[in-house]
């Protein structure tokens, strides 16, 4: 083997050993970031409340949870709107507000979570559609500065419910939160808890480092 080759293996070696020292210094950037933003997001979950003991509020936002490819809405979206109804039977909110995707982003999950609130029975004028609702963030921080909410009940899936408090209390608004876990989500519930994960991570840069304003204000 000659020299010059004998130093292209070298180099290959060293660049090899540097890719993998790379690719774990990052991967311990990443985990330290998700058990930091975890810790910190999860600590709001003492504001998760049974729907017997939730006080009346006047508003109950809920979450939108996406779109099946069939234009149905998913599971979790489906049983955050049958939360929000039985929430306002209850009494325990006057005013449902319907965030999510209007079909900017994605595809129209506010217009079908209205449908369903309106065919168990809610009126029309007890519902407020939040069309601009992209993200978690977007909705809560919407939910204060374009419809003046300043406390609320909030409605998604035990996994999702922390992240919610942690940047709808950050940004204002007095939340308490209702699960709607209202079945067992299987598969689909493991994916949701792994992009929760980072999800928390996005959260917590933005709220305690980018404070980045919604995508719109408008109504």
């Amino acid at each position: 083997m000659s020299v010059n080759e004998i130093g292209i293996k070298t180099k290959k070696k060293f660049l090899m050993r540097l890719a993998i020292t790379g690719i774990g210094v990052a991967g311990l950037i990443v985990a330290t970031l998700i058990i930091f933003s975890s810790q910190r997001v999860w600590r709001y979950q003492i504001y998760v409340q049974t729907i017997a003991d939730v006080p009346n509020s006047q508003f109950a936002i809920i979450f939108g949870g996406g779109m099946q490819d069939t234009g149905e809405q998913s599971v979790f979206q489906t049983d955050r709107v049958a939360r929000g109804v039985e929430l306002y039977k209850l009494g325990k909110a006057k005013k449902l507000i319907m965030t999510g995707d209007d079909g900017g982003n994605h595809d129209d999950e506010v217009h079908a979570m209205k449908l369903q609130a309106i065919k168990f029975g809610v009126p029309k004028d007890s519902i407020i559609v939040d069309t601009h609702g992209y993200r978690t963030y977007e909705s809560c921080y919407r939910a204060r500065a374009v419809y003046g909410v300043t406390s609320t009940i909030v409605v998604s899936q035990s996994f999702h419910l922390p992240r919610i408090l942690y940047l709808c209390r950050g940004l204002g608004v007095e939340a308490v939160g209702v699960s709607a876990d209202l079945r067992g989500y299987g598969w689909f519930g493991v994916k949701a808890e792994v992009r929760e994960a980072l999800a928390r991570v996005k959260a917590w840069w933005q709220l305690e480092v980018t404070r980045p304003g919604p995508r719109s204000l408008e109504k």
